[in-house]
């Protein structure tokens, strides 16, 4: 089944085309309710295939939302969030007039408040107005002297809700960006600032040559940290360091007080010319760094205890070959993953002219399992992995890990001598020509493998599918809530630049949503964002405007003429366990429908659409969440709309209801607004 829909940033409601769908059903079961309104064909949508939770043991260190560009540290790269289906899909758009770019490097506070770089700094910004609009930020430049940018790709926000950064000039910096309650300060409060090379420098009694490159907590809650860069050529011998500060030190500073950082910075310097080319992630049994020769395990015990080292295999920068379509090439001398975990493997790929997925024992570091990825494509396509492959673990012995080829998207200026690949800047580590003429410029290449633990408790890795027509630079992302791959691709045939889904299971594509052809809408390698309120997909572009792609799932059948804001809606993934512990019974059939509606008529018919349903609409009923926080029976008119005969997963219908402000269910208390939290049980 491929849904596909054509649009241009428009927010009307559209034709979904379906192929191969079974007919519209006839006209649905009412019960008498509202039968004078208008009936039409049913539509089709993405069925919800719904995935366990992804699998990440909780950092209570770490911010308790998507905290990360990779969403979790594990670096996963899924979310449990809801994500669009096709039903009445629409993309809607934010402008940008500050940043040279749309905001990329996306990720969420504790409060869910998106954060995101500005102007060499971060800021909490709303990114669903028509222009972009900065709610509180932090800018070296304007409120800290100036001379150096905030490394906004490995920021990342902690269990306190404080905005952690490493920055060009190798200090971490810790921000405090809203008060209590989660509201923006105007100008984020610098609570901690610590010149990390400097420290490290005075522990180890001699000069590194790399800079500062990411940071991540681990469990216990020691600050780590790694130097490095795109490109760290061994042969060229820079002297690096990997160590942590350790948590005695950080809640010291944070507290007022003045830690002796010469005993607190503990640093471990591997070989000459090693370095990371990227993040890290962490988990129980320490943190995890790839650099561009080895895997690590670290661990802090008074410090640096290196639990294992597992050496790889490279070929190298890979470089476009003379004559080629491609003028940029790859971005890493190494691996160029950050690591990703699942709670016994770290997967990363080597970087032969093969590429390899690996596989590690994360408590051994032993090599549980590898195969060759992404290697049917013709012989004059080469690969070169440069995200953290998506994993999902799905709990039963098997995890599943995505992997795209982003060969061509790095500057030929990573080769320079003199390139500071540290300092995470578009102009810095891209190639401008690819954003100027499109994946044309990108070689393609996306494969799903399994990795199956055996009876005998070893591990074998299998290819699922291979795509070699999608050249997709998004860092495509797995929603466990919808059971779809989530990516931004510019179509070979049309050079249109589209929303794309994959089905999880077989890689087809099975949903796209038109933007533009104009090559301003390349999404620039800076990658999508999942929304945490269950109906976005962010998406920046280099025309300067951040796209969203959105469902329009809600809307009022009495008047047509009104659109209810979007982004007053949201669809959250409700366990059978939750809903029974809150009063429901039954099981839920459908996700959580949140609304806002603004200044409705004392009597107002809301129509929510749904599918995913089978059997028969006798089989549900409809539940409100009080303001007790208790699921309670509908007790007002509604009905299931369109829904006559045996239903059908892929048709989309729709939940009719009676609203009234300040009725049993409105669960806001401002006059001339009604919000309501609807969901079919079965």
């Amino acid at each position: 089944m491929k849904l596909t829909r054509r649009s241009f940033l428009s927010a009307s409601a559209l034709t979904l085309l379906a192929c191969g769908l079974a007919p519209a059903a006839s006209a649905a079961e009412t019960n008498g309710l509202f039968s004078g309104l208008l009936e039409s064909s049913a539509e089709t949508a993405l069925p919800p295939n719904p995935l366990t939770a992804k699998v990440v043991d909780p950092n209570p260190f770490m911010g308790r939302s998507e905290s990360n560009i990779h969403h979790d540290c594990y670096n996963t790269d899924s979310t449990d969030a809801v994500l669009p289906i096709g039903i009445e899909p629409e993309v809607n758009v934010a402008m940008e007039k500050i940043n040279p770019n749309a905001s990329p490097a996306i990720f969420f506070d504790n409060f869910d408040n998106p954060v995101v770089p500005l102007l060499g700094g971060l800021a909490i910004r709303d990114l669903d107005a028509a222009e972009v609009v900065t709610l509180g930020c932090f800018s070296p430049a304007k409120h800290d002297g100036g001379g150096y940018v905030i490394q906004s790709s490995y920021s990342f926000v902690d269990g306190r809700n404080l905005i952690v950064c490493p920055t060009s000039h190798n200090h971490v910096l810790m921000l405090k960006a809203t008060d209590e309650t989660g509201t923006p300060l105007p100008i984020f409060e610098k609570v901690l600032d610590i010149n990390i090379k400097a420290a490290a420098e005075r522990v180890l009694g001699r000069t590194l040559e790399q800079n500062l490159l990411s940071i991540v907590f681990d469990y216990e809650g020691n600050l780590w940290f790694v130097t490095g860069g795109f490109r760290i050529y061994p042969d060229r011998g820079q002297q690096g360091a990997m160590g942590y500060i350790s948590h005695a030190a950080i809640e010291t500073i944070l507290a007022g007080g003045t830690a002796d950082l010469d005993h607190e910075v503990h640093v471990y310097a591997p070989q000459p010319g090693e370095g990371a080319e990227n993040g890290i992630a962490s988990c129980r049994e320490g943190a995890v760094i790839l650099t561009n020769l080895a895997c690590y395990l670290l661990r802090a015990d008074n410090g640096v205890d290196i639990v294992w080292r597992t050496p790889y295999a490279s070929a190298g920068a890979k470089d476009s070959r003379e004559g080629a379509a491609t003028t940029g090439g790859g971005l890493a001398w190494g691996s160029g993953c950050s690591p990703s975990l699942s709670p016994e493997l770290v997967f990363f790929t080597d970087n032969l002219e093969t590429v390899s997925l690996m596989a590690l024992d994360i408590r051994t570091g032993a090599v549980a399992a590898s195969c060759p990825v992404i290697d049917e494509l013709p012989a004059n396509m080469p690969v070169s992995v440069e995200n953290s492959a998506i994993v999902y673990d799905h709990g039963n012995g098997t995890v599943s890990t995505i992997v795209c080829n982003w060969f061509g998207a790095g500057s030929p200026n990573l080769a320079k001598p003199d390139s500071d690949s540290s300092i995470q800047s578009y102009e810095n580590i891209y190639d401008r020509n690819w954003l100027r003429k499109g994946n044309c410029m990108i070689m393609p290449g996306v494969e799903r493998v399994d990795t199956v633990k055996k009876a005998d408790g070893s591990w074998a890795m299998k290819s699922v599918w291979c795509r070699d027509d999608l050249s997709d630079t998004s860092m495509m992302k797995l929603s466990t809530a919808t059971g779809y791959i989530y990516g931004f691709v510019q179509d070979v045939d049309s050079g249109m630049w589209q929303y794309i889904a994959l089905d999880f299971n077989s890689g087809k594509t099975v949903l796209t949503v038109d933007v533009s052809s104009l090559y301003g809408y390349n999404n620039m390698a800076i990658g999508m964002y999942a929304g945490r309120d269950g109906n976005k997909l962010y998406c920046p572009t280099g025309y300067k405007e951040l796209l969203r792609l959105q469902d329009r799932f809600v809307y009022l059948p009495e008047m047509p003429y009104r659109k209810v804001d979007l982004d007053k809606t949201r669809r959250t993934v409700v366990t059978p366990a939750a809903f029974a512990a809150a009063g429901g019974q039954g099981t839920p059939a459908t996700w959580l429908h949140t609304v806002t509606f603004d200044n409705l008529h004392p009597q107002t018919i809301a129509a929510i659409r749904v599918n995913g349903l089978t059997g028969r609409a006798a089989d549900y009923k409809l539940y409100a969440l009080g303001t007790d926080g208790q699921y309670h029976a509908f007790t007002g008119n509604w009905s299931l709309e369109k829904a006559s005969g045996k239903l059908r997963a892929q048709n989309v219908y729709e939940v009719r209801f009676a609203l009234q402000d300040g009725g049993a269910f409105d669960l806001s208390t401002d006059a001339k607004e009604v919000t309501v939290s609807v969901l079919l049980a079965k």
